[in-house]
């Protein structure tokens, strides 16, 4: 009888000892597990992001014509789809994307009302380089659901040595720094640049 409760204490002992080992061990994995990252965007959030970067498009058409009033008129319109950008849907997230966003459309929006205020076009292709500055992290912050968008760089478009860069929706280079009537060099650099990045889908 002694040896079948010696048996039997044996066993419970490690019944406990697995026990608590068992709940220890996994008990810290669930609380690793990290926060649900936002990849999938509703329809409105898409559509509203669509019509910003539309616009933004339209904008980088401007100067690509060297057109300043047309410039200013996508800009106005341009500053409307970034104040409709509905960035609620982002607070299911629970890993900052809704404070980076936020902070990156107001960078956006910052740009896009100083151009407003420029005289010159050169001034006003500064402040749309900022724009798409922003623009760039903003897309990759968001989890970007389109169609697949390119980062393009013009190695002289304030000069030698003084690069910018630009989204595009198409991979041919269509250079905004220095488009269709620049002063010095006419059309001759409509397509001088390079894809440095794609932007795809998430």
């Amino acid at each position: 009888m002694k040896k079948i409760g010696l048996i039997v204490g044996i066993l419970l002992i490690a019944f406990v000892i697995y026990w608590f080992k068992f709940r220890t061990t996994n008990t810290p994995e669930i609380a690793k597990a990290g926060p649900l990252k936002a990849h999938k965007h509703s329809i409105i959030f898409n559509s509203s992001l669509d019509a910003m970067l539309n616009a933004y498009f339209d904008l980088k058409a401007a100067f690509v014509d060297a057109d300043t009033a047309m410039a200013k008129a996508a800009a106005k319109r341009f500053l409307v789809f970034t104040d409709s950008l509905k960035l609620d849907e982002l607070k299911k997230d629970t890993t900052g994307i809704l404070e980076s966003a936020t902070m990156q459309l107001n960078d956006i929006k910052a740009n896009a009302e100083s151009l407003l205020k420029q005289i010159t076009i050169t001034e006003m292709r500064q402040d749309f380089r900022m724009v798409g500055e922003s623009i760039y992290p903003l897309l990759k912050t968001i989890h970007y659901e389109g169609k697949t968008l390119y980062w393009q760089n013009c190695p002289m478009a304030f000069g030698d040595g003084k690069e910018a860069n630009w989204i595009s929706n198409t991979k041919e280079i269509i250079n905004p720094y220095l488009g269709k009537n620049d002063q010095e060099f006419k059309a001759t650099m409509l397509h001088c640049g390079e894809v440095k990045d794609s932007i795809m889908a998430n």
